[in-house]
C-alpha cells in the first residue's frame, strides 16, 4: 500500500499546491515560490512513479471502501506514468518561463492555483482507471482552462473563453452521455472490467458505444471537423499558458483514444480504425492549410497543433503495435516541441514588438543564435533528421506503407512538406528579412534569462531524443506491449 500511494501523486501534489497557493493569494512572492517548488515536487514524484513502471510494476490504488471494479481506482503503467512525467515537466517549464518578461501572465492571486488545478486535471486523466473519473478530470481541465483563458479579462479573452466553453462543453456533455450508455450496456466503468466484457461480448453490440466515446475524445483532441475552438482561443493566452495548453490539453484527448482502442476495447471492429485513419488524414491536411494561411505566429502554431494531432491519430488508426508505438512517440515528441515553439515565439515578440510576421524582422543579425535555436523545434516539427520529429514521422509513415495505406502515408509526407513552408515563413520573416521599421532597435531592460534557459533545455531534449531515438522507441514498445497484454 505504501508504494501504491505514488500513483496518486500526479493528482494529490498539484491539488495540494493549488490549495497552498490559494491561501497565499495576498503574498505574491511567497505564492510564486511555493508554486515553483510544487512544480519541482510534482516532477520528482512522477519520476518515482515512472521508475516503478519502468521496473515493470503497475501501481494500483483504490479509494474508499469499494474495491475495483466498483471503486475509484488509479493505475499507472508505463504509458500513464510517462504521460504524468511529461505533464510535470511542461508545468515546470511554464512556471520557469513565467519568471521572464517575454509575454508572461500578469501577476494575479488566481494564476498559480489555476495552473496547478490544470496540471491536476491532466495528471488525473493519465492515471485514472475508469471512465467516469476520466470525465471528472476532463471537467477539472475545462474549468481551469476557462479560468486561465478569461485571465486577461479583455474582450478578446472573453471572446476566446466563450468559444472554448461552447464547443468543449458540447464535447463534455457528449462524453458524459457516452459514458452513461457504456455503463448501461455493460454495467461497468472500470477499464479492467470493460476489457473483460469486450473480450467476452459480441464486438458488434458494443461498437456504437465505443464509437460515441471515441467521438467525444476526438472533440477534446481538436480533430477534424471540430477543431475551430483551438485556433480561436490559444492565441489570446500569455506565452507560458499558451505553451502549457498547446503541449497538454489536446494530447489528453489523443491519450484517451489510445487507451480506449488500444487497451480497453481491443476487439473493436476494423471499420472503426479505418474511419479514424481518414479522420486523421483530414485533420492533418486542414490543420496545415490553416497554418499556411496565417501570419500571426501564435495562430500558425495553433493550427499546427491540429495537423500534428492527425499524425498521432493516424498511428492509432493503423491498429497495430507499431502504430501505437508511433503514436506514443509522437505525443511525447510533440509536447516538447510545440511548447518550445510557443515560448520562442514569445521571445521573438519581446524583441521585435509583434507576433505578426509582417511587422517582425532583423533578428538574425542581432541574435543569430536565437534563429538557430528556433530551427531546432521547427525542423523537428517538420520531421528533418536527426531530430525527434523525423523518427516520430518515420514510424507512423513506414507502418502506413507496410499496411498498404499509401494514401495515408502520402498525406503525411505532403503535410510535412507544407509544415516546412510554415516554419520557413516564420524564420524568414522574423529572422532573415530586415525589420519593416527602420528605427527599430532591441528593447532595453529585458529579462529573458529564464526564457532562454527553458527554451534551450527543451531544444536540447529534442536533439537528445533525435540522436538516441532507440531509448524512447524501446520504452514505447514496452509501454504499448504492456498496455495491449494486460489491463492498466
Amino acid at each position: 500500500m505504501s508504494e501504491n500511494i505514488w500513483v496518486a501523486a500526479p493528482v494529490l501534489v498539484p491539488l495540494g499546491i493549488a490549495l497552498l497557493t490559494g491561501l497565499l493569494s495576498g503574498q505574491p512572492r511567497q505564492q510564486a515560490a511555493v508554486s515553483l517548488a510544487g512544480a519541482f515536487a510534482l516532477l520528482a514524484s512522477t519520476l518515482v512513479l515512472l521508475a516503478y513502471a519502468e521496473a515493470g510494476v503497475t501501481l494500483h490504488m483504490s479509494f474508499g471502501d469499494w474495491e475495483a471494479p466498483f471503486g475509484i481506482e488509479f493505475a499507472a503503467d508505463r504509458l500513464g506514468a510517462s504521460m504524468a512525467v511529461i505533464t510535470a515537466l511542461m508545468g515546470l517549464a511554464a512556471l520557469l518561463f513565467q519568471l521572464s518578461d517575454a509575454d508572461t501572465a500578469a501577476v494575479s492571486p488566481t494564476l498559480h492555483p489555476l495552473v496547478h488545478l490544470l496540471l491536476a486535471g491532466v495528471g488525473g486523466a493519465f492515471v485514472t482507471a475508469d471512465l467516469f473519473n476520466l470525465y471528472v478530470w476532463f471537467e477539472l481541465m475545462l474549468i481551469s482552462a476557462l479560468g486561465l483563458l478569461a485571465y486577461g479579462a479583455r474582450p478578446r479573452h472573453l471572446d476566446a473563453t466563450l468559444k472554448y466553453f461552447v464547443l468543449n462543453t458540447l464535447g463534455t456533455l457528449f462524453l458524459l452521455v457516452s459514458i452513461a450508455t457504456v455503463y448501461g450496456a455493460t454495467g461497468y466503468l472500470n477499464f479492467s472490467a470493460l476489457e473483460q466484457v469486450g473480450l467476452q461480448d459480441e464486438a458488434g453490440r458494443l461498437t456504437p458505444f465505443i464509437v460515441a466515446l471515441v467521438l467525444a475524445f476526438l472533440i477534446k483532441a481538436s480533430a477534424f471537423p471540430v477543431f475551430a475552438w483551438l485556433p480561436a482561443a490559444y492565441h489570446t493566452l500569455p506565452a507560458p499558458l499558451a505553451a502549457l495548453f498547446a503541449a497538454l490539453l489536446t494530447k489528453v484527448g489523443v491519450y484517451a483514444v489510445l487507451r480506449v482502442l488500444g487497451d480497453v476495447f481491443t476487439t473493436t471492429p476494423a471499420i472503426v480504425y479505418e474511419v479514424l485513419g481518414w479522420v486523421a488524414v483530414a485533420t492533418m491536411i486542414t490543420g496545415v492549410l490553416g497554418a499556411a494561411y496565417h501570419w500571426d505566429m501564435r495562430r500558425i502554431l495553433a493550427f499546427h497543433i491540429i495537423s500534428q494531432i492527425g499524425y498521432m491519430l493516424l498511428g492509432i488508426g493503423l491498429a497495430s503495435q507499431q502504430g501505437y508505438v508511433g503514436s506514443m512517440f509522437y505525443i511525447i515528441h510533440h509536447i516538447i516541441v510545440k511548447a518550445n515553439l510557443f515560448l520562442i515565439a514569445a521571445i521573438v515578440f519581446r524583441l521585435t514588438g509583434s507576433y505578426d510576421l509582417r511587422r517582425c524582422g532583423g533578428l538574425y543579425k542581432v541574435r543569430p543564435w536565437l534563429g538557430l535555436l528556433f530551427l531546432v523545434p521547427a525542423m523537428s516539427l517538420v520531421g528533418i533528421p536527426p531530430l525527434s520529429g523525423f523518427w516520430a514521422k518515420f514510424i507512423v509513415v513506414s507502418e502506413s506503407v507496410l499496411q498498404g495505406q499509401y494514401i495515408w502515408a502520402a498525406a503525411a509526407l505532403l503535410v510535412g512538406f507544407l509544415t516546412l513552408y510554415s516554419m520557413m515563413k516564420i524564420w524568414i520573416e522574423a529572422f532573415w528579412k530586415k525589420h519593416p521599421d527602420s528605427t527599430w532597435t532591441l528593447p532595453d531592460r529585458i529579462r529573458l534569462a529564464p526564457a532562454y534557459a527553458v527554451t534551450i533545455a527543451l531544444a536540447a531534449l529534442t536533439v537528445a531524443i533525435g540522436i538516441a531515438p532507440e531509448l524512447l522507441v524501446q520504452f514505447s514498445q514496452q509501454a504499448v506491449g504492456q498496455m495491449m497484454e494486460a489491463p492498466p
